[in-house]
C-alpha cells in the first residue's frame, strides 16, 4: 500500500470519527469547519514531532483525546470573551475558536514554542477570534476582563482560581475541565465562590471520566 493510499485512509477515518463524534455530542457545525478541525489536527501531528507539543502521537487518539475532548465543554459556554490558560497546544481554545467564530478565545501559555505553534495555526486557518499571548496566566495584565477563563490542565480548583481571578469581569466564570474530581478539592474553593455545576461528561470514543467544573462568584 503506497503512503499517499495509507494517508487517505487515515484522513478519512479521523473525519468519520470527528463528524460522528461532534454529532453524538449535538453540536451545530458545517463542512468547512469540519475540515478545519481536521486541518488543526494534521498541524498538531506535523509540529509534534519537532515541537512536543503532546504525548498522544496517534492521529486517531488526538481526535479522540484532543479534538473531541475539547469540543465536550461547548455546551456549559456562556459569555463572549474566553481565556484558556495553559492552552498548550491550544485545547480546547482552538477547536472551540473554530466552533464559535463569533466569539473570541486568547490563548495563554508561558511556553514560546507552544505559542508559535499557535501563532501559526492562527494564519494557517485563518482565525480572527484568536489571539495567543506567551506569558504566565498570574502575570498577564489584559486590557479588558474576560467573560470565562478556561482551563484544561490547570492543576487544582484552588490555585486557578488564586491565579486567574483578576483575568474576570463582574460576572465572570471559570470553567474547568477535570480527569477526576474529588470533594475536597470542590471545597478548598474559595468563599467568594461557588460551584455551579460539577459534571461528569461523555467524551465520544474516550471511555475514562471526565469532568467538567463550572465556578462563579457569589453575588
Amino acid at each position: 500500500m503506497s503512503s499517499n493510499h495509507y494517508s487517505t485512509i487515515l484522513y478519512d477515518d479521523q473525519k468519520k470519527l470527528l463528524r460522528s463524534g461532534m454529532e453524538s455530542l449535538s453540536l451545530d457545525f458545517n463542512n468547512n469547519q469540519l475540515e478545519m478541525l481536521l486541518t488543526y489536527s494534521a498541524l498538531l501531528e506535523r509540529w509534534n514531532k519537532a515541537y512536543n507539543l503532546t504525548s498522544i502521537k496517534n492521529p486517531i487518539e488526538i481526535i479522540k483525546l484532543h479534538i473531541l475532548d475539547s469540543l465536550a465543554i461547548n455546551p456549559f459556554l456562556e459569555g463572549n470573551s474566553f481565556i484558556d490558560i495553559g492552552t498548550g497546544a491550544g485545547l480546547p481554545g482552538i477547536p472551540l475558536a473554530i466552533l464559535n467564530p463569533d466569539r473570541h478565545f486568547t490563548l495563554l501559555d508561558s511556553n514560546g514554542k507552544k505559542t508559535r505553534f499557535l501563532f501559526q495555526v492562527k494564519l494557517d486557518l485563518g482565525l480572527s477570534n484568536i489571539n495567543e499571548v506567551n506569558e504566565r496566566a498570574a502575570e498577564f495584565k489584559p486590557n479588558k476582563p474576560f467573560d470565562c477563563v478556561l482551563s484544561r490542565a490547570f492543576s487544582s480548583l484552588k490555585d486557578m482560581i488564586t491565579n486567574c481571578e483578576h483575568l474576570t469581569n463582574q460576572n465572570g466564570s471559570f470553567l474547568a475541565m477535570k480527569a477526576r474530581i474529588s470533594q475536597s478539592e470542590l471545597s478548598e474553593v474559595n468563599k467568594n465562590y461557588k460551584v455551579d455545576v460539577s459534571s461528569l461528561i461523555k467524551v465520544p470514543g474516550f471511555d475514562g471520566e471526565r469532568h467538567v467544573v463550572k465556578i462563579t462568584k457569589n453575588s
